[in-house]
């Protein structure tokens, strides 16, 4: 068998300098390629502006991210958090081909943390020739010109977000919550009517309330409080919809003792008091 070549190919190396319009309202893209791995193949940073999302089409390789590393294999997405300290590569038997494209943009970090990324994630595609193609695509935008270019690629990197969160919610909800927050996240599912502190939940998780909080922020993007209030608020909606029961009682029923603060926080939350949604949503039908 002949031994894999030690010096890498890229056949695709694109740099990008989005505006400053373009980078507060778009998703854009720095810089983005296509890498047909050597046996050599290594990248090692402290910190890097924005996230790259790979797509392994070939052999595999390797991720490192905050002190844990993962094997790659074709046909699996890498999701690298830039923020964080990284290391990947070939496998030198048998070094990855990978397309790759380092995104910026506004949530990003946020996305990031509902995927459960922690410094960097590996799981499976889920549709290989339809995110191939969307690379294609991507590729072929940072060569253009034009007004309309910034919205197009935007476009693109939407829907390769949306193929990425496709293929992680596969893999099951549990796997997208850290291991260490799963009793606090279980709790707060099953009991969010009941008054529960900070404290308590960082206890459940080992750690202490200030920890705690930054871990869950960078899991779900929010606050465990702004978390629980949203549990509560969905919990209200289905009850509004569903029963017949005064909007003092839904209060109490998803845990706010009192209806004014109730209320508030359901039209600060929905865009309307609970009244409204109620009489909207029978209307509707849904």
């Amino acid at each position: 068998m002949e031994e894999p070549p030690w010096e890498s190919v890229y056949p695709v190396s694109l740099f990008g300098t989005p505006s400053v319009e373009q980078q507060e309202v778009f998703y854009t893209v720095p810089r983005a390629g296509h890498v047909v791995g050597g046996r050599g193949h290594r990248i090692e940073r402290e910190q890097i502006p924005g996230h790259e999302v790979m797509l392994c089409v070939r052999g595999c390789g390797w991720v490192q991210a905050c002190g844990r590393k993962r094997v790659v294999k074709a046909g699996e997405w890498v999701w690298v958090d830039g923020r964080k300290a990284h290391r990947y590569g070939a496998m030198e038997e048998d070094p990855w081909e990978v397309l790759w494209v380092r995104m910026e943009g506004p949530r990003l970090n946020r996305l990031s943390g509902m995927l459960g990324v922690e410094g960097a994630a590996v799981w499976e595609v889920r549709r290989v020739d339809e995110a191939r193609v969307v690379y294609e695509r991507i590729f072929e935008r940072m060569g253009e010109e034009g007004v309309g270019v910034a919205a197009a690629l935007n476009a693109d990197l939407a829907q390769l977000l949306a193929l990425v969160f496709e293929a992680r919610q596969t893999q099951g909800a549990e796997d997208l919550v850290p291991m260490v927050l799963r009793k606090p996240v279980e709790q707060m599912r099953l009991h969010y009517f009941k008054p529960l502190r900070v404290s308590d939940l960082a206890a459940l998780a080992g750690m202490s309330t200030a920890h705690f909080s930054r871990l869950f922020r960078a899991s779900f993007g929010t606050s465990p409080i702004d978390w629980l209030r949203r549990e509560r608020i969905n919990q209200a909606k289905r009850r509004l919809v569903e029963g017949d029961a005064q909007i003092q009682e839904v209060a109490g029923q998803v845990g706010y003792g009192d209806r004014f603060f109730f209320s508030k926080d359901f039209r600060r939350l929905v865009g309307m008091t609970p009244k409204e949604y109620r009489e909207r949503e029978r209307i509707s039908g849904v």
